[in-house]
């Protein structure tokens, strides 16, 4: 695999499908919460809106299930898409990817940054992140240097902006610097808005297809080859 050209300073990594495996819950915890409301569900819609705010997410599959999206329907259906999370993670607790853990911790010990960004909002990210014993910080005992949920910027993916402020909580100024990942187009669609460089991975429900036609610089078969693809 080729390397980027330029010396990047910052992984900017999605959380659930891409660095956390949590069985596919995401998806049927959005899925049960739209049908609830009496929404059909297309795959394909599922998977366009997978990687963005749950909220948006909810929002647009009502609407192209058939329902009117009102606040009190998006509202009761981003309530409904918690509780099913919450219950699916207590029952199955997540787990991290094999081999990212020690993907991480090469990165950051080449002195890369490496943040977490996510459609999940802080209510559901940080949980999780403590559930899987994962520290947030620079010291040595630390999983990754930042996290940025939805509950940080205006709008999610495939907005760039919580990309953009992963950069500002690790101090790198230069977004070609940067390289973003997720298992979703719109994953990959958010770090080419970002300007970084994009790479999608093959750890969640995306084909290879998906993410080379949203535009990807890399598709990967997983977080633990982005070490390999920046070089040694």
């Amino acid at each position: 695999m080729t390397a980027p050209a330029r010396t990047i300073e910052l992984v900017a990594l999605d959380m659930a499908g891409t660095t956390i495996d949590d069985g596919g819950a995401v998806y049927e915890a959005l899925r049960g919460a739209v049908e609830d409301a009496g929404a059909s569900v297309a795959q394909a819609d599922l998977q366009t809106w997978m990687g963005t705010d749950k909220v948006e997410a909810i929002t647009n599959l009502l609407r192209l299930g058939g329902v009117a999206p009102t606040a009190e329907r998006v509202e009761a259906g981003f309530a409904r898409f918690r509780e099913r999370l919450l219950h699916a993670y207590a029952a199955t607790p997540p787990t991290a990817i094999a081999g990212v853990p020690a993907a991480l911790a090469e990165l950051r010990e080449r002195g890369i940054k490496v943040a977490l960004t996510t459609g999940f909002d802080d209510a559901v990210a940080l949980p999780l992140l403590a559930a899987l014993g994962w520290k947030i910080g620079d010291g040595a005992d630390a999983a990754v240097d930042a996290v940025v949920t939805t509950s940080d910027v205006a709008a999610g993916r495939p907005a760039p902006y919580m990309i953009h402020r992963a950069m500002e909580r690790t101090g790198v100024h230069d977004v070609r610097r940067v390289l973003a990942a997720g298992d979703t187009a719109v994953d990959v669609q958010a770090a080419n808005n970002a300007g970084a460089v994009s790479v999608g991975v093959l750890t969640g429900k995306a084909a290879r297809h998906v993410l080379a036609d949203a535009g990807a610089d890399h598709v990967l078969g997983g977080v633990v080859d982005i070490p390999a693809l920046l070089g040694r």
